[in-house]
């Protein structure tokens, strides 16, 4: 097996969670190999999916190859920059596994490509409505992707998770851990709807779409068994951390309108605004899944429940003095 992406948050647990499984794993990186876990079945290798000598190297002898790697929203980042990884790099990757007599590409997109849900919860045939850069070649990089693996005659699985959570993960911080400390801040009412899904569930999620025959061509959302709205979660949290929930709220509309402001001043200069308008995205826009495609054609069962999945996250937190 190989996975790129090893070094960050989710192609670290899924490489680890393959080699406990009994695969042979080869993980592929680009920055420091010493993020990658230490294990007897994990083989660091340095690779770019920009760099085409470098995948004929990292897919030689491998079966299946799980594509993490992607470039996520960072300040000063040209839109070309995106789309060589996130668009083009699925496409070098699905030539190279193919060339190697590989069976199968499982490419790791996003419910993003989905947008905002107007009428949750959105299936794998809802409608496409990329937001921004990020979003917009991630959906370019599943058509490529596919597109590459048809003329080139391999497998090709799109995996589409929802929001990942759990021990190491620095996105959701924001929230569980702002909670957990007192520090967070709502905006508006929290009624949209917010679709976490669990580490461990996600790398299991990913197996099934990398060793069930049946999944090949096929799309899966990846989400926890539980959607509630923000405020929900947000409750949920402070209820495992034993802290009362946030007591202040801000209406969305003048932050969001700030963001905007923010952005135009910053993006000239290539830095991160301190406000910007997706994030405030985060507290107005519904993200809610249907899984029943992955529990019936993948046998997909999520088995960490959100109190436990908060409060194991939590943990980690308080041992690695992040709260």
């Amino acid at each position: 097996m190989l996975v790129t992406g090893a070094t960050g948050f989710t192609g670290g647990h899924l490489a680890a969670h393959l080699a406990k499984a009994g695969d042979d794993v080869r993980a592929m990186y680009r920055g420091d190999a010493r993020a990658i876990p230490a294990a007897t079945h994990i083989e660091p290798v340095r690779g770019d999916l920009r760099d085409a000598a470098s995948l004929t190297a990292a897919v030689k002898g491998v079966e299946v190859v799980y594509n993490i790697a992607a470039l996520y929203r960072e300040a000063g980042l040209a839109a070309a920059e995106y789309r060589a990884v996130n668009a083009d790099g699925v496409a070098a990757i699905v030539w190279a596994a193919a060339a190697a007599g590989a069976r199968r590409v499982v490419h790791c997109s996003t419910v993003g490509v989905h947008g905002d849900v107007e009428h949750p919860p959105a299936d794998e045939d809802a409608p496409l409505a990329p937001g921004d850069i990020y979003q917009e070649t991630k959906v370019l990089g599943e058509q490529l992707g596919a597109k590459a693996a048809a003329e080139a005659g391999i497998e090709f699985v799109i995996a589409r998770p929802t929001g990942i959570y759990g021990p190491g993960d620095r996105r959701l911080f924001k929230l569980f851990g702002g909670v957990a400390r007192q520090r967070f801040l709502m905006l508006g009412a929290g009624g949209n709807f917010y679709h976490v899904t669990y580490i461990d569930d996600l790398c299991a999620g990913f197996r099934l779409c990398g060793t069930v025959p049946a999944a090949a061509g096929r799309t899966y959302i990846l989400g926890g068994g539980e959607v509630t709205t923000l405020a929900e979660l947000v409750k949920i949290t402070a209820e495992v951390a034993r802290v009362p929930p946030p007591r202040w709220r801000l209406p969305i509309w003048p932050v969001w309108l700030a963001g905007a402001a923010c952005e135009a001043v910053c993006a000239p200069f290539g830095i991160a605004p301190p406000i910007y308008r997706r994030r405030v995205d985060f507290f107005r826009k519904s993200r809610a899944f249907d899984i029943s495609r992955a529990r019936r054609e993948l046998g997909y069962a999520p088995a960490v429940g959100l109190r436990d999945g908060i409060g194991r996250t939590l943990e980690w937190y308080r041992e690695h003095g992040w709260i």
